[in-house]
């Protein structure tokens, strides 16, 4: 059998055509579905320790309707065996031609062929390898180095949160973008188009009545009687009381309490002439006779209408000077004088402690909650109207004063700049603590389904290129032995 050369440009390895019929197999059952599979997922990491990890505490990933995720594996399966239809038929080309050299077929032809079968072959394990070592262990074999996404899926997600940070989520990024949508305008022309004034008005009360009904009555409760009742109970009474009604004499703000007392007086005993009759009459002895008792009874009744008819319309009435003396007095003793503050305080103490007093924030908050929430759900409350009006009369104001809106620009941009500086961290950390918390098997799977079938032209472009290089590498031999 005459021998042939072999390319120098390629170590022969035994192993190859096996290798490749082996793999051709592995990828026809990699396919398989195992859904509804519960999976533990065994790793070797770097530093060759096991490291199992579980679905306990896993974060259900988000992904597409059943219908796109069916159709995704289709195309990824389609284009799996496209990559791998090219590796068989490289592997079935070099088989002929290795059988052909064999058989002494001296065809000049059939090293070139052979030579560009025997790179594809190897570019296309090489890219193989090199993409399935991203998504798991190549054939099984935990390689280290491989399975790279599940390995290094938490760190890829913190690494990501960086990125993010750094490039997308900091404050010139966030700036140059929150001018560009020109905020006011966008919420201007909203409000102003259609009825939507009325439907932010419904959706901000909606979010009102939620707010108050998820709202502990319990708590509430103990906020009200913090801020109403307990404030209430705190101060001593009689010396604020005695301070305010100093100030109003000194305004001169309680002469109508005086002529309010005055008139009442006179009013009230114009009215009460039967009843100062048979006053007297039971105070006068039963021998008098019953004619004096009634002329007693009389000229006291018209003495008294008389005194407070001149009480009423004399401002300098002596009975007035005496009651501006009460009130005075009874404002100094409310602020100096010990047992006036002790009655007061007795008093305010009778007051709290009450079963209404006690009852009044339990009853104020149910009032309100109810009250609130009726509001929220008519369309024609006084609460829905004025926010729609307000709403409105806001949006009119953003398209019509640039200032004001420049206003509230510049604050949305401070804003969203001072969350961008000082917690861009908990902000763009959501993404490592979300991929974190997912399964590593599961977000592989995931992502092999996003870029896999583009991925499987890395291994068609191995296979072309690889075989076109050894054509040319083995070309180039050639002519350079042919020459020397």
């Amino acid at each position: 059998m005459p021998s042939v050369r072999r390319p120098i440009f390629c170590a022969h390895v035994g192993c190859t055509v096996p290798f490749a019929w082996l793999l051709a197999f592995r990828l026809a059952i990699d396919d398989v579905p195992r859904d509804g599979i519960i999976r533990w997922v065994t790793m070797v990491n770097e530093d060759g320790h096991r490291v199992a990890s579980n679905q306990k505490n896993m974060l259900p990933m988000p992904g597409p309707s059943p219908e796109a995720e069916a159709q995704r594996r289709a195309d990824l399966r389609k284009h799996k065996a496209i990559a791998t239809g090219l590796l068989v038929l490289a592997t079935a080309i070099y088989v002929i031609m290795r059988w052909l050299e064999y058989q002494g077929n001296p065809g000049a032809w059939i090293g070139y062929v052979r030579a560009a079968s025997e790179a594809g072959m190897v570019g296309a394990l090489a890219d193989w390898f090199a993409v399935t070592a991203l998504f798991r262990h190549p054939l099984g074999i935990p390689i280290p180095h491989t399975a790279i996404i599940k390995r290094k899926k938490d760190q890829v997600g913190h690494q990501l949160s960086e990125f993010v940070g750094e490039n997308f989520f900091n404050a010139p990024a966030i700036t140059e973008q929150l001018r560009k949508a020109k905020i006011p305008k966008l919420i201007s022309d909203q409000l102003l188009t259609g009825n939507n004034a009325e439907r932010a008005s419904e959706q901000i009360c909606h979010v009102v009545e939620r707010a108050v009904n998820d709202i502990d009555p319990a708590m509430a409760e103990q906020v009200l009687r913090a801020l109403v009742v307990d404030k209430l109970n705190e101060p001593m009474w009689g010396p604020p009381l005695g301070r305010g009604l100093e100030q109003l004499i000194e305004e001169g703000r309680t002469e109508p309490v005086v002529d309010a007392i005055v008139v009442w007086m006179d009013d009230k005993a114009r009215t009460s002439e039967d009843f100062v009759v048979r006053l007297i009459d039971e105070r006068t002895p039963t021998w008098a006779p019953r004619f004096i008792r009634d002329l007693v009874g009389s000229k006291v009744y018209t003495e008294l209408i008389a005194f407070t008819h001149d009480v009423r319309h004399n401002p300098d009435h002596d009975a007035r000077r005496e009651l501006r003396k009460f009130i005075a007095k009874l404002a100094y003793d409310l602020q100096h004088d010990e047992k006036m503050i002790d009655r007061v305080e007795n008093f305010k103490a009778d007051v709290m402690t009450s079963g209404p007093v006690q009852a009044l924030p339990g009853k104020l908050w149910e009032g309100t909650r109810q009250t609130l929430t009726d509001m929220a759900r008519d369309e024609t409350s006084i609460l829905r109207v004025k926010i729609a009006e307000w709403l409105r009369d806001a949006a009119y104001k953003l398209r019509d004063d640039p200032e004001w809106a420049a206003r509230l620009e510049d604050g949305i941009v401070r804003v969203a700049s001072y969350v961008a500086e000082n917690h861009v961290d908990k902000v763009t950390g959501v993404i490592g603590e979300t991929v974190e918390r997912w399964d590593a098997e599961e977000a592989s799977d995931r992502i092999e389904l996003m870029v896999g079938k583009d991925l499987q032209f890395i291994r068609v472009n191995g296979t072309v290129v690889g075989a076109l290089a050894g054509l040319a590498i083995y070309t180039l031999t050639e002519l350079i032995f042919a020459v020397s």
